[in-house]
């Protein structure tokens, strides 16, 4: 029913597509604002800085979903594989394809020796906090996100 593979250039434009669909179910499509060439450049440029595996139908080799993965540093854990993002397309959910994209990223931290990975999951999401439930998933309280746009840093530092 599908395959998985690693992402390509060329998968960028859907990818992005996939990225806008997962912002407008999160209720925040105003607040995507990568496009196409920054992620060639972030994540094939000269010093990549994310990874991506896509989901296709066997049947028509349409991308149905996405799984986006980056390494990050725990000063207590040492290297972690951040998992960022995993879309599937509304009208493929339920039918394994979030469970194979899943399964991968996990294949990969071990690869990459990685000690755990992790992940966020939004606290009013609940077909995706059963999923990760699922999986014995510690989903943490306790945390709050911290954020600065680039805007904000250049103005702080009056730049």
């Amino acid at each position: 029913m599908y395959s998985l593979r690693e992402g390509k250039i060329e998968d960028l434009p859907r990818a992005l597509e996939l990225i806008k669909e997962l912002a407008l179910y999160e209720k925040a499509p105003e607040q995507v604002t990568n496009t196409v060439e920054m992620m060639k450049v972030d994540g094939f440029g000269p010093h990549p800085v994310y990874g991506f595996f896509v989901c296709e139908k066997e049947s028509n080799g349409d991308i149905i979903g996405i799984a986006i993965y980056y390494y990050r540093y725990s000063t207590w854990k040492g290297k972690r594989l951040y998992l960022e993002d995993i879309v599937v397309t509304e009208s493929e959910r339920g039918n394994g394809a979030g469970k194979m994209l899943f399964d991968r990223v996990m294949e990969k931290s071990l690869e990459a020796n990685c000690t755990g990975m992790m992940w966020q999951v939004l606290d009013w999401n609940e077909p995706a906090i059963n999923f990760y439930k699922k999986y014995g998933a510690d989903l943490e309280a306790g945390w709050l996100n911290a954020h600065l746009q680039d805007y904000e840093i250049k103005k702080l530092l009056n730049k």
